[in-house]
């Protein structure tokens, strides 16, 4: 008899090796000491960060290039391997000419490179970055972002200033402090009733996804909302489809831009009539696990870059979540298991 299935693997965003020394963001003497010899992540101003090309790893600055001292704005990310990790806004030093990669759909994207890096984007390339890399570059945009939308009290509304070494801010009026905000979704790979992880699975289309792009289907928690009240809530606004029994997978944070994925399993009829949210959903259908497994097989067709050729028609041909995102480990998760 089959077992439930289980994630296969990490999420490519939930990768991480560094150390966050959270204790450290109210050490300044200690953070200062060991300034020197720390590395420093940059985001431009769409939150990309440089990679050498060809290379998995973050082409990380001397924090030194920056001042004696961390710069106002300076985010402290974590220690690996007894170096400090911070991030800084930047930028390419010239103007930039365009780097032709594969991204995370498994499609050829382009990216601006210069002087030997290329700037990627979390969304698009996270899968390609090694662990610790991977891991940083979460954090500093998930800080970022952050700090773009916390420039005020929620209190009072008077101006904030950055504590804790960006991992906090503090009212200039008030004194109240404010963290990190993370919200909380859900996304759930729903599959049919028949033996232990069925046989089908829920697949949809936002509308304005391009034609072929199906995922499993997902949404935020409401306020007092627990986690698998969210889940049979979202599939029944969005389908109108009940499920039961759902169950937990994994996580992976979606710094998108501040959200953390929560993933689940969840089974459902699939000779209910599905009824479609009106401007959410364009487009769902149950899909075979051979259509999945061989949408798999087309996407890596696509990888490396040859024309994708027809696998067996129709669902088959699907344009599958990309490798960066939770859906995809949870689709060949379910993919390689049995009903």
């Amino acid at each position: 008899m089959s077992s439930p299935f289980q994630l296969g693997a990490l999420p490519t965003l939930s990768r991480s090796t560094a150390d966050r020394q959270e204790a450290l963001r109210t050490d300044p003497d200690r953070l200062l000491a060991r300034w020197s010899d720390a590395r420093v992540v940059l985001l431009d101003d769409d939150g990309r960060t440089p990679v050498r090309e060809g290379d998995s790893a973050l082409a990380s600055r001397k924090a030194v290039t920056f001042g004696d001292a961390p710069p106002e704005d300076a985010c402290f990310l974590g220690e690996w391997e007894g170096v400090d990790y911070w991030s800084l806004g930047g930028a390419p030093a010239g103007p930039p000419t365009p780097v032709q990669m594969r991204g995370s759909w498994g499609f050829t994207e382009e990216a601006p490179g210069y002087d030997g890096e290329v700037w990627v984007e979390l969304r698009g390339f996270g899968d390609l970055l090694d662990d610790t890399s991977a891991g940083l570059y979460t954090t500093a945009l998930a800080l970022r972002h952050w700090h773009r939308r916390a420039g005020f009290c929620a209190k009072c509304g008077g101006r904030t200033g950055r504590v804790q070494f960006g991992w906090a801010t503090k009212c200039e009026s008030c004194g109240r402090e404010e963290y990190p905000r993370t919200d909380p979704a859900v996304i759930c790979l729903v599959h049919d009733e028949v033996g232990v992880n069925g046989e089908h699975v829920l697949l949809a289309r936002q509308p304005i996804w391009p034609k072929d792009r199906y995922s499993v289907l997902a949404g935020f928690v409401e306020a007092g909302e627990s986690l698998e009240g969210c889940v049979q809530r979202e599939i029944r606004e969005e389908v109108g489809v009940e499920v039961r029994e759902p169950r937990y997978l994994g996580s992976q944070p979606w710094p998108f831009p501040r959200s953390i994925m929560l993933g689940f399993t969840a089974r459902a009829d699939r000779s209910a009539p599905l009824r479609l949210a009106d401007g959410e959903i364009e487009e769902a259908l149950w899909v075979s696990r051979a259509e999945v497994r061989a949408a798999f097989e087309n996407s890596q067709v696509r990888t490396g870059n040859a024309v994708p050729t027809p696998i067996g028609g129709g669902a088959a041909n699907m344009i599958l979540p990309g490798n960066s995102s939770i859906a995809r480990v949870m689709l060949r998760a379910w993919a390689d298991t049995t009903s």
